[in-house]
């Protein structure tokens, strides 16, 4: 049974070593405005939507070499939007990892204080992606054309960096799994999403109502890879929003009657994919 197609990603949750740190990062380089905080807990998005939370554990350490985060992906509603970040981003200095043309999206990588991956991107629309008979979406990893995208601003006067705007959400999370086979199974036998790209043993891409993908999942090199020790500045969880509460239940009965662990928390179920990384399941209304 398939999850259901309005199905998407929400906010991810994750530990930080320094929580004034990591507002700095998140106001000033990515544009992300702070929604409220309380103590050692900060959530933050764009407009009223959450994005991201923040919880401080001080001394936390970078996670290398385990399952959890690869990065989390902010999508922008326009190519303008994005062209602004990338300005922004070289005016400020801001540290890139990467700049991709993906063919369904554009998108510019970086990494945060405690390492971990962020990815801010925009779609190209639907009737430019190529399918294949399989119905899978045809992507690929190829140099962006900066000059191309910056050009989108040329008769447009680009002043002071406002933030994000409102229409920012939440498009995909890829994730570091243990292995890819494994992985397809609770995603797409138990939770329902459709596999839309796999790359061999390595990478695998999931989704729901035909995106292109909501959830990734790649392998370390040397596959395997455990969960993360205690005391890591890592996931915690990620976000699968299900358009109400009837899917939510229907989604956590499928991972209860497949043996998994479906545990009741304030705004959902959490459950656990084969790697041990955490998915909030709730409802959208």
């Amino acid at each position: 049974m398939s999850i259901a197609a309005a199905t998407t990603v929400g906010p991810v949750d994750l530990t930080v070593a320094d929580l004034d740190r990591s507002l700095d990062y998140y106001t000033g380089a990515i544009g992300l405005g702070v929604l409220e905080r309380a103590g050692d807990v900060a959530r933050l998005g764009a407009g009223e939507r959450e994005l991201l939370t923040l919880r401080e554990l001080p001394g936390a350490q970078p996670v290398r070499g385990h399952t959890g985060l690869f990065h989390f992906a902010l999508l922008l509603p326009a190519r303008e939007e994005l062209a602004r970040w990338l300005v922004h981003a070289a005016s400020e200095r801001v540290p890139l990892t990467g700049m991709s043309d993906h063919l369904v999206s554009e998108a510019l990588y970086l990494r945060d204080p405690d390492f971990h991956g962020i990815e801010i991107y925009r779609d190209r629309p639907r009737a430019e992606w190529s399918v294949d008979d399989d119905g899978r979406v045809e992507m690929a990893t190829l140099p962006l054309d900066t000059d191309d995208l910056v050009d989108v601003l040329a008769d447009t006067e680009v002043g002071r960096y406002e933030g994000m705007p409102a229409g920012t959400r939440m498009g995909h999370v890829h994730l570091h799994v243990a292995d890819i086979d494994a992985t397809e199974r609770f995603y797409r036998d138990v939770l329902g999403f459709d596999v839309t790209a796999r790359y061999g043993t390595d990478a695998t891409f999931m989704s729901a109502g035909g995106y292109h993908h909501h959830i990734g999942g790649n392998v370390w090199a040397g596959r395997g890879a455990s969960p993360p020790p205690p005391g890591s500045a890592a996931l915690n969880h990620a976000t699968i929003l299900v358009p109400d509460s009837g899917e939510r239940d229907r989604v956590a009965g499928r991972v209860a009657d497949s043996g998994g662990d479906v545990q009741e928390v304030d705004g959902g179920v959490l459950v656990r994919d084969p790697a041990q990384n955490a998915l909030l399941i709730t409802a959208a209304s």
